[in-house]
């Protein structure tokens, strides 16, 4: 198919993915509630560093960014990778982790907290121990592989990830085989198994749960909110493409994003769920690597670079 013809069909769907999204919303955003001594929303990401600059770290920053919130960080890893693999790991001393916390919550009047990769026993025990005494809300992503298939989680870090960091947690962004994992059974083959599980996690300790369904066999795409107030059940259509690299960092930092903006959980996960299809549907832009390409996170500010 000519060049011209092919972008000319992303451009189209690009075009109904916002004209859908625009249709099918049902929750409303409360204009931000800011504390008065505050300019802007802060957030906090806490994850690991992706050289290749579609994940982690630096997909947490850029949602922020492109959402109009201020982004802290604290690394707690080093990850040598692009978008086919991650070929080297370095863990950062949990008294590095720690200090950056402190540095960070000592000064910045954070919002809202976003976690992603912890890949100790002793890096979890670390966070778990700094953001003890944090009351504003926290999403907790549990990464434990890269979309290369690359584990990130130590197996012995799943039991202090489920004892240590899910109570501490407003919301966790579990996938399909992230939830199996932690529920130590097999990943749900569709939106009711997911729900159960989702409530399985809530026994565990969550206090909210989003059963992410990306990973499902399903022309549409379910995300499902199991939480101790009504099910909330997003869906979208499945966007054909490669480019799915950091989508499950960038959709919980979102979420993390709205959440220091003063909205409702509800309302912050249907937004960030929303956010995420359009970057999603401009990532063929980009022509980033030879991999599983990123998502495009200023696609409305830069345009079509073409």
């Amino acid at each position: 198919m000519p060049a011209q013809e092919t972008e000319r069909i992303h451009l189209i769907l690009l075009f109904r993915v916002r004209a859908s999204l625009t249709k099918t919303r049902k929750v409303t955003l409360d204009k931000p509630q800011f504390n008065s001594d505050r300019d802007v929303a802060i957030a906090l990401t806490i994850a690991g560093s992706d050289s290749g600059g579609g994940a982690g770290i630096q997909a947490d920053l850029k949602t922020f960014s492109a959402l109009g919130v201020y982004g802290a960080s604290v690394i707690t890893a080093v990850t040598a990778q692009n978008t086919r693999m991650v070929t080297a790991l370095h863990n950062i001393p949990g008294q590095i982790v720690a200090a950056q916390i402190d540095a960070v919550l000592d000064d910045l009047d954070v919002a809202a907290i976003k976690i992603g990769m912890l890949s100790t026993p002793e890096i979890i025990e670390t966070v778990a121990d700094a953001i003890s005494g944090f009351s504003g809300p926290i999403v907790l992503d549990p990464v434990m592989v890269a979309k290369s298939g690359d584990t990130l989680l130590q197996q012995n870090a799943i039991d202090a990830l489920r004892h240590r960091l899910m109570p501490l947690a407003t919301l966790i962004t579990p996938n399909l085989p992230e939830a199996a994992t932690l529920l130590q059974c097999a990943p749900a083959t569709n939106v009711e198994l997911a729900v159960e599980q989702g409530e399985a996690l809530r026994m565990q300790g969550a206090k909210a749960v989003l059963m992410k369904g990306g990973h499902a066999d399903s022309p549409d795409c379910v995300d499902q909110l199991v939480s101790d107030q009504p099910l909330l059940r997003l869906s979208v259509k499945r966007i054909d493409t490669t480019s799915t690299h950091g989508t499950g960092c960038t959709l919980s930092s979102a979420i993390a994003a709205y959440l220091a903006k003063g909205n409702s959980l509800e309302q912050a996960v249907t937004a960030a769920h929303e956010y995420l299809q359009s970057p999603i549907a401009a990532a063929y832009q980009l022509k980033i690597g030879q991999g599983h390409g990123p998502v495009h996170h200023f696609h409305a500010l830069w345009g079509n670079p073409g």
